[in-house]
C-alpha cells in the first residue's frame, strides 16, 4: 500500500468503466435533500467488497450523508480492537451494515441500542429504496428476459471486475496506522469527504482512508446533486470530487493525490513506498545478489595480479564507511540515479527523520560510479555483506536496504523494530495537535 500511481489511477477508472452508470448520477430520489428523514448514522464498510460497494453506489444515488463510515476490515480497529468507540459486536460482524438512527430500540448481543440495524447488500439497498428512493427494478419493463438477465450477470460480473482491478487496495489496514501500533495519529473528530462511488480518484482516496482506518463523514455528490451548490460555496467556487475538510487540523482540500500525500503525512507513522518497487524488489534481489557480490570487489580491483593495491584500497574504504556510518544516528549509502534510492530518501524525509545521505555516484555501473564509490562498495559488501543500494545504517548498525537485509528499512518500521525516539520525535507534534476519538 502506497501512494497511488499512474496505473493506480487507470485500473481506478477502469473499475468505474465496468461499473457504469451505477454510483455516478443522483436519480429516484423521492426526499428532498433539505427534508430530514432517518439518519445513516454508521456504515461498516471495506471499500474493495463487491456488496460494500453496491451499497455505496445506492448511497451515491440516492445523494445521501453517511454520519459515519467505518472501515471494518479484518485488522481494523472496528474488529479488532475492544476499547474502540465502533468496535463490532461478536454476532452480525459481516458488512455492509449500516446503523439507522430512530427512536427505536433493538437488542443485539445482550445490549440495548437506539437505532435499527441492517445487514447484507440486499436489505440495506431494500431498505434505501423504500425510505429514500424507488424500489422497482433499474431495469426497463419492455427489456425481454434474455436481455434482463444479461443485465443481471454483467452487474455480478462488472462487480468482481471492479474488485480485481483494484485488488490489494482498500481491503486492509497498511501497517504504518496498524492498531498493534499505539503511536499512530488518530483524529478526534471524523473527517468530512465529498465525493461519490463511480469517480475514480474518489475511490483512490477512499481506498487511502480504509487503509488508515479513518473514520470519516461521507456526503454525496454526485452529478445532479444539489449538495454540489454546498460544496462550490464551501470549496470557493469548484464542485470538484473528491474534497476533504479535517475539521482536527483546519484544512480543506482537493486534488485526489494532495489529499492522500495530506493523510499519509498526518494520521500514519510514514507514508509506504512503492508496492510495484517492492514487488520487483522481491524478485530481483535474491536473483542478483551473489551476482553482486561477485561484481563488487572485481570492480574495486581484486582482479589483479598484485592484490595488494585491491587490499589497500579496501581497508581504506572501510576507515571510511565507519567513521560515516558513527557520524549520525541515520546514514545512508545511496545512488542518484537508483529509484529504490529515491524511495529511500523520500520515505526517511516523510517520517521526520534527520539522517545523513551518502551518495556512492549516479549507479554501480562503471562510469557512473564516483570515484572511490567502487571500494566502498566493496568494503560495505566485506563489513555487512550488502552490495546493493540503499544501504541504512541506524545508530551504527546496518539494517540493509529498503525492502530485505537485516531486516530492512520498511519491515523495521512495520515489526517496530526501528528506533522509537527517532518515531517519536517525528509524531510527537502530530499526536499533540491531533489527538484521539473523544
Amino acid at each position: 500500500m502506497s501512494v497511488p500511481d499512474p496505473l493506480d489511477t487507470l485500473t481506478s477508472g477502469l473499475a468505474s468503466i465496468v461499473r457504469l452508470p451505477k454510483g455516478v448520477t443522483v436519480s429516484g430520489v423521492t426526499n428532498d435533500i433539505k427534508t430530514p428523514g432517518p439518519r445513516l448514522v454508521e456504515l461498516y464498510d471495506v471499500e474493495n467488497d463487491v456488496d460494500c460497494r453496491k451499497v455505496r453506489e445506492r448511497i451515491s444515488e440516492l445523494d445521501l450523508i453517511v454520519e459515519r463510515v467505518i472501515p471494518a476490515t479484518e485488522n481494523s480497529r472496528a474488529r479488532t480492537d475492544p476499547n474502540s468507540e465502533f468496535h463490532l459486536p461478536e454476532i452480525g460482524m459481516s458488512v455492509p451494515r449500516l446503523v439507522i438512527q430512530n427512536d427505536l430500540l433493538v437488542e443485539e448481543d445482550n445490549q440495548f441500542m437506539k437505532g435499527q440495524v441492517f445487514v447484507g447488500a440486499e436489505d440495506i439497498i431494500q431498505y434505501l429504496n423504500q425510505k429514500f428512493g424507488s424500489d422497482e427494478k433499474v431495469i426497463n419493463d419492455d427489456v425481454d428476459d434474455i436481455k434482463e438477465k444479461a443485465l443481471v450477470l454483467w452487474d455480478q460480473v462488472g462487480g468482481y471486475l471492479a474488485l480485481l482491478l483494484r485488488v490489494g487496495r482498500g481491503t486492509s489496514v497498511c501497517s504504518a496506522a496498524s492498531a498493534t501500533l499505539s503511536s499512530v495519529p488518530r483524529p478526534a473528530q471524523p473527517l468530512v469527504l465529498y465525493s461519490y462511488e463511480g469517480n475514480q480518484f474518489c475511490r483512490l482516496v477512499r481506498e487511502v482512508l480504509t487503509e488508515l482506518d479513518i473514520v470519516y463523514e461521507l456526503r454525496s455528490a454526485g452529478k445532479q446533486s444539489p449538495r454540489r451548490e454546498e460544496l462550490a460555496s464551501i470549496s470557493g467556487g469548484s464542485s470538484q470530487c473528491p474534497y476533504l475538510m479535517d475539521p482536527n487540523t483546519s484544512t480543506n482540500m482537493r486534488e485526489s493525490a494532495d489529499i492522500i500525500r495530506y493523510l499519509y503525512k498526518t494520521y500514519a507513522l510514514w507514508t509506504p513506498p512503492s508496492e510495484l518497487l517492492g514487488t520487483v524488489s522481491n524478485i530481483i534481489t535474491p536473483i542478483l545478489k551473489p551476482v553482486y557480490e561477485k561484481l563488487a570487489p572485481l570492480q574495486a580491483g581484486s582482479y589483479q595480479e598484485d592484490k595488494s593495491q585491491y587490499e589497500l584500497e579496501l581497508a581504506k574504504a572501510k576507515s571510511q564507511v565507519e567513521a560515516e556510518i558513527t557520524s549520525a544516528p541515520v546514514v545512508v549509502y545511496t545512488y542518484k540515479l537508483s529509484p529504490f534510492c529515491t524511495e529511500a530518501t523520500e520515505l526517511l524525509d516523510n517520517l521526520g527523520v534527520s539522517y545523513k545521505e551518502i551518495s556512492l555516484g549516479l549507479e554501480w555501473i562503471p562510469g557512473l560510479i564516483a570515484k572511490g564509490g567502487s571500494a566502498k562498495r566493496a568494503a560495505l559488501g566485506d563489513m555487512t555483506g550488502q552490495t546493493s543500494l540503499p544501504h541504512f545504517f541506524v545508530e551504527g548498525k546496518s539494517i540493509g536496504g529498503l525492502y530485505s537485509g537485516n531486516p530492512g528499512l520498511v519491515p523495521s518500521l512495520e515489526q517496530g523494530a526501528f528506533p522509537t525516539s527517532t518515531l517519536e520525535a517525528a509524531t510527537s507534534d502530530t499526536l499533540t495537535s491531533i489527538g484521539g476519538f473523544e
